[in-house]
């Protein structure tokens, strides 16, 4: 299977998603209270150019809440997903206009969406993704250690990464009880918090000079420590210690 070429998306596809997103924001109005905390910058709340998005995974209603943040930040996110969705015969190609990139785990050309990422990183799109690759296992929440593909991704485009941490998604649209639990929030809309890091220059922690690539211990710390830094945004919203401070280890998930 050839996963198509990204391609940039036009001013349809432009106007499209900004409709979507209103839309879907209105949608998640009426069982959620978002609540963002914006950094300082001076001209722009996320940077201008090519920018790698990460945030934390809890539940289904993420990637639709990322997208909003990103609107709001004054970016349309390009959400690498799940290639299942890509499947549907409706959300696929719609997906797909709007300038998403399919992950297509567990085959052989899973490698193939950071080569697409990199063409919408390339053409100076935000590109958003959650860097633990599935929905947290953690009974609490709490994000499990990252896959080291966004730190890939930066290092081969010197994008930068900005963490974005999400806190009460789960609370929108769970794994279990998806329809009781929205009932629920037309009357108790849970509040999901949400607190944007700075900029992190990966190439720079690295120091990399040139193309020089570094070695994969150097990426796995480097991955840890990109994901250390969204954990921390998690810990202050939620107010406590994150008792795995660089993700939840695959040892410690029940």
């Amino acid at each position: 299977m050839i996963t198509p070429s990204w391609q940039q998306p036009g001013l349809r596809a432009a106007v499209l998603y900004a409709l979507l997103t209103s839309l879907v924001g209105t949608v998640a109005g009426t069982v959620s209270r978002l609540e963002l905390t914006r950094r300082a910058m001076p001209d722009h709340p996320l940077p201008a150019g090519p920018v790698i998005v990460v945030a934390n995974h809890t539940g289904f209603a993420d990637g639709f809440l990322l997208a909003i943040v990103g609107r709001r930040l004054g970016r349309s996110l390009r959400l690498m997903a799940t290639g299942g969705v890509f499947r549907h015969p409706l959300l696929g190609p719609l997906l797909r206009r709007l300038g998403f990139i399919p992950v297509l785990r567990g085959t052989a050309t899973a490698a193939d969406s950071l080569g697409q990422a990199e063409l919408a990183l390339a053409a100076g799109e935000a590109v958003g993704l959650f860097p633990e690759g599935r929905i947290t296992r953690d009974p609490a929440k709490w994000p499990e250690r990252s896959k080291t593909g966004a730190v890939r991704l930066a290092l081969r485009t010197g994008a930068p990464i900005v963490p974005v941490a999400l806190v009460g998604a789960h609370d929108v649209v769970g794994t279990t009880r998806v329809v009781t639990r929205l009932l629920r929030n037309l009357l108790w809309r849970p509040v999901v918090r949400v607190a944007v890091g700075e900029p992190i220059d990966v190439r720079r922690l690295a120091g990399v000079v040139g193309d020089e690539v570094p070695d994969d211990a150097t990426i796995r710390r480097l991955a840890d420590e990109v994901m250390g830094q969204l954990i921390s945004r998690v810990a202050e919203l939620r107010g406590e210690s994150a008792p795995h401070p660089l993700g939840v280890p695959e040892s410690a998930l029940a």
